[in-house]
């Protein structure tokens, strides 16, 4: 098994000097005791003071050397939430596709639960005046985009709800194309209305790059992700590393959505009371 050497910033931020420091120390220690991952080095940096921001005035950076497989990698950055990956080994990993869709499968399920507590990531400008894109894509077509393009052909299945049918298919259409995927098949399936909306499963086939497919199980948690060709994904250093951030992001993201609300209500008392 081909493994990753990669280094985490984990960024850590706080309006109070003590409680970063005590936080960013026991970040240290915790990848210290990482017994999943070879660790070569953690190194913290001096907690900073941007009196600009009163909000988080206070923030450091921890680096971390790690060398592992991919699963445990991905596994490390929805623990630690870096706020870049960098991959500095291979120049290409090659992820057989059963289980990649498994790694994707822990991502889902971890981002599901961030986001029943925090609320969602998916997040688009105005989708009406974007035309209907394309839906059906010939044998040949997919071939091309699999062979030559170095994309991958999957079934993804979503819940979702909206006004009725119609609207959910065109939105979720729109949407996917938006993001960069080529739609082969979509399927809306009705299974509850309630009060004016309806609850509905999205199944869809689509075609896209890694990085899209990486993104969309981490934004939309789908219930379902099948991984149809090819069987083996060989995916580049650059695309590993930027769907890695935006993992990390998107879970930064999330845990911090709390925080970043007290204070913005603690501000805007003051404001009040001023």
């Amino acid at each position: 098994m081909t493994t990753m050497k990669v280094r985490f910033y984990i960024e850590g931020l706080s309006n109070d000097k003590k409680a970063l420091e005590r936080a960013v120390e026991e970040i240290v220690k915790s990848l210290e005791n990482e017994n999943t991952l070879k660790v070569e080095s953690v190194r913290a940096e001096d907690v900073l003071e941007n009196p600009e921001d009163e909000m988080l005035k206070y923030s450091s950076m921890v680096e971390a050397d790690l060398e592992g497989p991919f699963e445990e990698i991905v596994k490390a950055i929805m623990k630690y939430a870096p706020a870049v990956v960098e991959v500095i080994s291979p120049a290409k990993l090659e992820v057989d596709a059963k289980r990649l869709m498994r790694t994707l499968g822990e991502v889902s399920l971890f981002m599901g639960e961030l986001m029943k507590k925090f609320g969602g990531l998916v997040a688009y400008p105005p989708l009406d005046e974007l035309s209907k894109p394309k839906i059906g894509y010939s044998r040949d077509e997919i071939e091309e985009f699999i062979i030559d393009g170095k994309e991958i052909l999957y079934r993804f299945v979503i819940e979702t709800y909206g006004k009725d049918k119609e609207s959910i298919e065109e939105t979720m259409l729109k949407a996917f194309a938006y993001e960069g995927c080529k739609i082969n098949k979509m399927v809306v399936k009705v299974q509850e209305e309630k009060e004016g909306r309806i609850y509905a499963l999205v199944a869809t086939e689509l075609i896209s790059p890694f990085e899209v497919l990486f993104q969309l199980a981490a934004k939309y948690a789908p219930v379902a992700i099948s991984i149809m060709e090819p069987e083996i994904v060989d995916v580049s250093a650059t695309e590993l590393q930027n769907s890695l951030t935006d993992l990390g992001g998107f879970v930064h993201e999330l845990v911090h959505r709390p925080l970043r609300k007290k204070l913005i209500e603690h501000d805007t008392f003051k404001f009040k009371l001023s």
